[in-house]
């Protein structure tokens, strides 16, 4: 069964409010928080703006490639639950973890199975575990049999290149799904259309 819905890159309030007052809201909202060749890049002034809002049962996420320390504190007091990490070590990742007291899902791009064996270095560490496809700012699908080995007791998230049509194929999985282009319209802004009707699939699906 899926655990929950990820929506990822989102940077305008009407977007943002959309989702949180939504009858099925999504489990967790991303925001790109550092990588600036993002489209989806929302810098720190209005990250606050975002943030400051009742999010109710949705939990915020910082999407960062390996932060640097001045941009790490830049963020700290923000509405964060999560960050998630790109290319950070696991020594790096238990520091983040322990020096801000937020909780870590950590990306892994995977192109085999060496990729995926990746995750094993950060148990213990990590709070959820996100495969992604190659590629930051339009990431690739990949071959997501290369999951089927890991064990049932890490949280599992899976992302790339994601469409609403393939969710009916995670139904059994018990995988947090992301989705961030799946849901935009050809200029690549947030489709409130395409996020109703996943969030009402996902609804139906858990009925």
């Amino acid at each position: 069964m899926i655990k929950g819905i990820k929506i990822c890159g989102v940077s305008d309030l009407e977007t943002l409010n959309f989702i949180l007052n939504h009858e099925h809201p999504a489990k967790f909202i991303g925001f790109i928080s550092n990588y600036k060749k993002s489209k989806r890049y929302v810098d720190n002034e209005n990250l606050k703006k975002l943030l400051n809002t009742n999010k109710k049962n949705t939990n915020f996420v910082s999407v960062l490639v390996n932060p640097s320390d001045k941009e790490l504190e830049k963020i700290k007091d923000l509405n964060f639950d999560y960050y998630q990490l790109y290319d950070v070590s696991p020594e790096r990742t238990k520091n983040i973890k322990e020096k801000y007291n937020i909780k870590i899902i950590s990306a892994f791009t995977i192109a085999n199975q060496i990729d995926v064996e990746k995750y094993k270095n950060y148990t213990g560490i990590s709070d959820i575990f996100l495969f992604d496809g190659k590629g930051y700012e339009k990431s690739l699908g990949f071959d997501h049999d290369l999951l089927n080995s890991l064990p049932n007791s890490i949280n599992k998230m899976i992302a790339g290149n994601i469409k609403i049509d393939d969710i009916p194929n995670f139904k059994n999985k018990e995988y947090f799904i992301d989705l961030s282009g799946g849901l935009e319209n050809n200029y690549g802004k947030k489709d409130l259309k395409k996020i109703n009707k996943l969030l009402n699939l996902v609804a139906k699906i858990w009925n």
